[in-house]
C-alpha cells in the first residue's frame, strides 16, 4: 500500500538502558531484549514496517505506520519502554515500502554464498549460490554481525557438508542459517522458533529460496524436538538464552557432532566456554568481529 492510499508516518523510538551515558558492551543484552520487546509490540497493534539501527549506546527504531494506527503503535512502543525520538514524520512524497530498502546491499560471504534482498540485483560467479530473503518480521538477513559471522562459518565448514548432514537451526529466525547450510551442501535442516511469525518467514523462503522440501520448520522450544541427533548445530543466541538450553542443546549433537554458537560478545567467550565443558565440548575455532563499538564472537566447538 502507498502512502497516497492512506498518510504514513514515520515513527523514530530510542531503545535503551536506564543509564545510557554508562553504557557499554557489557549491557547490549538488556538493551537488544528491550528493542526486540517494543518492535514485537509495534507489529502487533499494526505497524507496517520497523528498521533496526544499533549504535554504540543505544537502538533506534524507525517505525512506519498508517495514520489510523499511529496513536496505537506510538503507546505500544511507550508501553514496552522505548522514548519517543522526534514528532511522527508524514511521509508525503515518499512511499514508505520504497524508502526502506534505500542502502541495502548484497552481502557476499564467498565465492560460495551470496546473502541478497530480493530488490537487489547481484551477478553471480561461477559455482557461486545465493540466499534471497528481504528484511521483515523475523530476526535474520545476514546483515548483523552475529548472523555474519555464523555464515562465514557454515562457508568454511561448507568442505564438510554432504547429503548425510543435517543440520538444527536453533531460534531459525528467517531461516537464512538452515537455507545457508543446504545452499553449501547439506542434506536436510530442520529449524524452530519460539516466535510463530518467524517460523511463518522461514517457511515463506523456503519456499522463495527452492528448499521447502528439505527444511522442516515448527514454532516452540528445543524440548519439543524429537529425533535424532544432528550433525551440526547452529544456534544465534544471546548468552541468556543460550544457558538454560545448553543440555538440550547438547543432547541434541551427534557424538562426533559440531555446534556453533552465536550472538555473544567477546568477553562472554570465557563463560559460554565454562558452561559447554561438562557436556564435552570445547572451542575448536572462534571467529572476531566488530560492530560499531562491540566485539561479537562466533564459537566452532566439539566433543573432544
Amino acid at each position: 500500500m502507498s502512502s497516497k492510499a492512506e498518510d504514513f508516518f514515520c515513527v523514530r523510538f530510542v531503545a535503551e538502558v536506564a543509564d545510557s551515558a554508562a553504557a557499554n558492551a557489557s549491557e547490549f543484552p538488556a538493551l537488544q531484549e528491550k528493542a526486540d520487546r517494543i518492535i514485537a509490540e509495534c507489529w502487533v497493534v499494526g505497524a507496517a514496517g520497523i528498521e533496526e539501527r544499533s549504535r554504540s549506546k543505544d537502538v533506534l527504531l524507525l517505525i512506519y505506520v498508517a495514520r489510523s494506527k499511529l496513536s496505537e503503535v506510538v503507546c505500544a512502543a511507550e508501553e514496552a519502554g522505548g522514548r519517543l525520538d522526534a514528532d511522527p514524520e508524514l511521509l508525503r512524497e515518499c512511499d514508505w515500502s520504497e524508502a526502506w530498502k534505500q542502502g541495502l546491499e548484497a552481502i557476499e560471504i564467498s565465492d560460495r554464498l551470496v546473502v541478497r534482498p530480493s530488490f537487489v540485483a547481484f551477478e553471480l560467479g561461477p559455482g557461486q549460490r545465493e540466499i534471497v530473503i528481504d528484511p521483515g518480521q523475523a530476526f535474520g538477513t545476514g546483515g548483523h554481525a552475529s548472523t555474519r559471522l555464523l555464515l562465514e562459518w557454515l562457508d568454511v565448514l561448507s568442505p564438510d557438508l554432504g547429503e548425510t548432514t543435517r543440520v538444527l537451526d536453533v531460534g531459525t529466525g528467517t531461516g537464512v542459517l538452515a537455507l545457508a547450510a543446504l545452499a553449501l551442501g547439506a542434506g536436510r535442516a530442520v529449524g524452530f522458533d519460539l516466535d510463530p511469525r518467524a517460523v511463518s518467514e522461514a517457511g515463506r523462503w523456503s519456499e522463495q529460496n527452492g528448499f521447502a522440501d528439505r527444511l522442516s520448520l515448527f514454532a516452540g522450544g528445543i524440548e519439543a524436538l524429537s529425533a535424532p541427533p544432528f550433525e551440526l548445530v547452529v544456534a544465534n543466541l544471546l548468552r541468556s538464552e543460550l544457558f538454560p538450553i545448553i543440555s538440550q542443546l547438547s543432547a541434541c549433537t551427534s557424538e562426533k557432532g559440531r555446534v556453533l554458537l552465536s550472538g555473544l560478545l567477546a568477553e562472554e567467550q570465557g563463560r559460554v566456554e565454562a558452561a559447554m565443558a561438562p557436556f564435552g565440548f570445547q572451542t575448536q575455532g572462534a571467529r572476531l568481529l566488530r560492530d560499531n563499538t562491540d566485539h561479537w564472537v562466533s564459537l566452532l566447538m566439539g566433543r573432544s
